[in-house]
This record gives C-alpha cells, structure tokens and sequence, in this order.
C-alpha cells in the first residue's frame, strides 16, 4: 500500500507543483462552524443532491431558485405541517422539476432531521459530533433513516455542507481498486470498510483531513488538467 508522501508527491507533479496543489485542496468546516449550521440548510441540500441524481446539474441549479419558492425556503417547521394533497399540488408546480417520487423524499427527509434535532439539540449538532474515523457510519445512517440518501447523495450533501469525509468518486474507487484496496462492490461493508481504514491510516500519517486526502489521491489518477480542481 502506498505512503501518504508518494501520493502526495504524484499530485504535486500532475498539478504543477506544490503552490498550485495547495490551492486546490478544499478544507471542511470546524466542529463550531458545522453545528452552527441551520437545520434548513440540510434539507435543502439533501433535495439538491437527490434532484441532481441521474440528472444534469446545472438545469437544477439552474431552477433552484423555484424550489425555494415552492418549498417555503426548505424552512423545517412549515414543511412538516404540509398536507399530503398539498404535497401533490407542488409536485406539479413547473417552477420545479416534476418527479413525485424524488418530492416524496422532502418530508420525509424533514421528518428525519426533525428527529434527529429532537434527540440531540439539533441536525446540525448531531453531523459535527459524528467521527470522521467512522464516517461510514454517518453514511449508514444516512442511508437508513432518510429518503434516497443511500450512494453518493449522502456523502456529497456532507461534503457540500463542509462535514469532513472522502468520497468514493470514479477516480477515488479506480485508485482503490488498482491498489487492491477494495476488489468487490463498491457500496458492500467490506469495500466501505477498508476504503475508510485506508483513508484513517493517511490521516495518521499526515494530519490532512479526509476531504484533503480524498482529493489527493483523486489528483494523482485519471485524466490530469493542470490547475483544474477534482473532487
């Protein structure tokens, strides 16, 4: 298995030196700064990711603004008083994208933080106490309790939001795989766990977070633009 140095030293060269990699790593917000988070936000970007699954980014971005409107801002208290025929009515509505069964995943996924913040003070407070040396399990979580969060939509609302975690893009798993890291299916507890114990051991290796070190590895395979930044 390779030392964190050899991968960092391969990204150094396919992004022109040191300087230019250093501004390319991203850095998650602290323990202060993610519980500081409003709930909403995590609603939100839950339904950002779920909308954007299977589908170009940018015509949902490019509507999101509609969301908002539709759905109060994503504010927690009025969506989880909405009606189910209310619910339908917006599904409808052309400001979004119309796909029911992805709306479905609005309350639903409300109702999960709503318990969440419940039993912890709030969301945001619950995804700042989790380690991040089993952030597999805030995955796992994540994927049992809400609505659609299962894959990468989870992960990557994380790592929007500035939780720190790796994520298993194309790049990350074609690195794993050709490291005999993980040989099964991507999504199986084996390949999580030993995708997230390889990930522990470079952060004990060089104190980089996990979203740092999941760039890293990313920036050292694949195509290589110079100055281009890889999740």
């Amino acid at each position: 298995m390779e030392k964190f140095n050899e991968i960092y030293q391969r990204a150094v060269a396919r992004k022109g030196g040191e300087g230019m990699l250093q501004t390319l790593l991203s850095a998650p917000l602290s323990h202060a700064e993610l519980q500081d988070l409003d709930d909403d936000m995590w609603l939100e970007e839950f339904t950002r990711k779920i909308f954007q699954s299977g589908f170009y980014w940018s015509v949902i971005n490019n509507k999101w603004s509609g969301f908002r409107e539709v759905f109060w801002d994503f504010n927690l208290a009025k969506l989880l008083m909405m009606s189910p025929e209310m619910l339908e009515q917006k599904a409808c509505d052309e400001r979004i994208v119309r796909n029911f069964k992805k709306v479905q995943t609005i309350p639903e996924n409300a109702y999960m933080i709503h318990e969440v913040a419940e039993q912890h003070g709030s969301f945001s407070q619950f995804i700042a106490e989790w380690p991040t040396d089993d952030i597999i399990g805030l995955w796992a979580y994540l994927k049992k309790h809400g609505a659609r969060l299962g894959g990468n939509t989870g992960p990557y609302t994380l790592r929007t939001l500035g939780k720190d975690t790796f994520l298993l893009s194309r790049d990350v798993e074609s690195y794993l795989r050709a490291h005999k890291i993980i040989d099964g299916g991507l999504q199986t507890k084996k390949s999580l766990l030993a995708a997230q114990h390889f990930f522990n051991d470079l952060q004990q290796q060089s104190g980089y977070s996990l979203t740092s070190l999941s760039q890293l590895v990313a920036y050292g395979v694949g195509d290589n633009r110079v100055g281009v930044q890889a999740r």
